[in-house]
């Protein structure tokens, strides 16, 4: 008999892809080549990354042996992978912080919330109109486990807090997880 007897699960997959005609589908031949059964896309093309690319979120099912080869497949080919990870459907939410976020530590800002909610930073957005050293704010946007969102925001609103920040959350956040 087969001697793969492992079980197909959801990935989620986090691209950036250039925006040019023929990218996604291009970002979309390694899943097939590799047997994925792909679940669902999430293509922002209003959204620009940091680097100027299109953010890109695909779920696919595959086997962990599948699912390497078609990340694997993907880097390949060229195409930016961001996060690759088995994750269940993820949720993201956005949100606004200000205060003196330099002089706070915006690493150690981005850290604790990635370590303490078990979240993914997807993007990050800094401005600071009088340099570093006064008020800054940042856009964030995090992704996490499905379920996860008020857990999440418990976590940014703990460190906004401890760091003196304000927090614009979005309005929600009560019902984005169920």
């Amino acid at each position: 008999m087969s001697q793969n007897t492992e079980r197909a699960h959801a990935h989620t997959i986090r691209l950036e892809l250039v925006d040019e005609p023929g990218e996604l589908l291009r970002a979309l031949e390694p899943v097939a080549d590799n047997g994925g059964n792909l679940l669902s896309i999430f293509h922002e093309r209003g959204s620009v990354t940091p680097r100027g690319h299109i953010p890109v979120e695909i779920d696919v099912e595959a086997t962990p042996e599948r699912f390497d080869d078609i990340v694997t497949g993907l880097r390949e080919a060229g195409i930016n992978v961001v996060q690759a990870g088995a994750e269940r459907y993820s949720e993201s939410i956005t949100v606004i912080v200000s205060g003196h976020l330099v002089d706070t530590g915006l690493s150690d800002t981005l850290t604790r919330i990635r370590e303490e909610s078990n979240t993914s930073i997807t993007e990050l957005s800094l401005s600071a109109p009088e340099g570093t050293r006064d008020v800054s704010s940042a856009r964030l946007k995090v992704s996490t486990a499905m379920g996860e969102v008020e857990r999440t925001m418990e976590v940014i609103r703990d460190i906004a807090d401890d760091k003196d920040l304000r927090l614009i959350e979005p309005h929600d956040v009560a019902g984005a997880d169920g």
